[in-house]
């Protein structure tokens, strides 16, 4: 009879082999060569929305190296134009931007002193594709870091959309990862400027593959993927932001990819910005979403990561 680890591991390859052949579908657009590991810690800059929100940068920075750092400019909703064009509205600007981790986005990325400039598009995708020029904006970013600093590496944090998507958010997630984010957003710059990559950050694709192992019973805590989204106010579901389980298998994500290693075995009980403790994984289920972080980095090569099997 094949054991608990046993089936965990058939989970993830067979996680792997879908994730690969998105992966092979996309090729049509120029996969950026793989990455060197960076060697010590790396100053980081979020730019984004609530889907980065306050809490998941803190615990990516206890997850990272000694030294790490970041900071971010944030808003609610917020197209990559909003941020970039300076008369337009940042919805909760005020709110989502607070000291000592906001620095103006253009300083910021024009600085040239981040070793890594994470670019965040709003959802709904489809709209920000159709009226907010993301690939023409998300290229003005890439441009600014790059003319900046020419060691700046670049990343596109791939997201989500709402849990009760008609679609099906599980479908959103698997189908959206190449019709859109690689196929509307990436791929523009990326035929465009093939010398200058924006690699992938693939937060949609591993809260999904969580979510889906949660259902086959090998999660505690996860059954279904609202299990990794929070609560409003008044106790109702939340259709699309992470609580702290959610937040920490995003920032595991960012961990793999900007620091180009396993998460295996890295502290599963972290603090919100606050101060407070976050909700937790049990230690036996943080190492199987350590596991699945891994396996959906490793199976895309826009993440920078060599193909699985080159790397430990």
């Amino acid at each position: 009879m094949m054991g608990r680890r046993g089936f965990l591991a058939l989970g993830a390859a067979a996680a792997t082999l879908g994730l690969m052949v998105f992966a092979t579908r996309g090729r049509s657009v120029p996969v950026p060569p793989p990455l060197t590991r960076p060697e010590g810690p790396l100053k980081v800059f979020h730019l984004g929305h609530s889907l980065v929100g306050p809490d998941m940068p803190h615990m990516l920075a206890q997850l990272a190296p000694a030294g790490h750092g970041y900071n971010s400019q944030l808003g609610s909703g917020t197209p990559l134009r909003a941020h970039w064009e300076p008369e337009e509205e940042i919805l909760d600007f005020g709110i989502a931007n607070q000291p000592p981790a906001f620095r103006d986005a253009k300083e910021a990325v024009g600085s040239g002193e981040y070793d890594a400039v994470v670019l965040t598009e709003m959802v709904e995708l489809r709209d920000a594709v159709r009226y907010f020029g993301s690939a023409e904006y998300l290229g003005k970013w890439a441009g600014l870091a790059r003319s900046a600093s020419t060691a700046a590496r670049i990343y596109l944090y791939e997201t989500w959309h709402w849990i009760d998507d008609p679609d099906g958010w599980l479908n959103r997630v698997d189908a959206d990862l190449e019709d859109l984010w690689v196929g509307k957003v990436l791929a523009p710059h990326s035929r465009r400027d093939p010398d200058s990559p924006v690699y992938l950050i693939p937060g949609g694709q591993a809260m999904a593959a969580v979510a889906r192992a949660g259902a086959r019973g090998e999660i505690e805590g996860v059954t279904k993927p609202a299990h990794l989204f929070g609560r409003a106010p008044d106790g109702s579901q939340d259709p699309i932001h992470f609580n702290d389980l959610g937040a920490y298998v995003v920032a595991l994500t960012h961990y793999a990819v900007l620091y180009q290693r396993p998460p295996l075995g890295l502290p599963h009980q972290l603090t919100r910005t606050d101060g407070s403790p976050a909700e937790a994984f049990s230690p036996e289920a943080a190492a199987a979403v350590q596991r699945i972080v891994w396996h959906v980095v490793r199976a895309l090569p826009r993440t920078g990561l060599p193909a699985a099997g080159e790397t430990g």
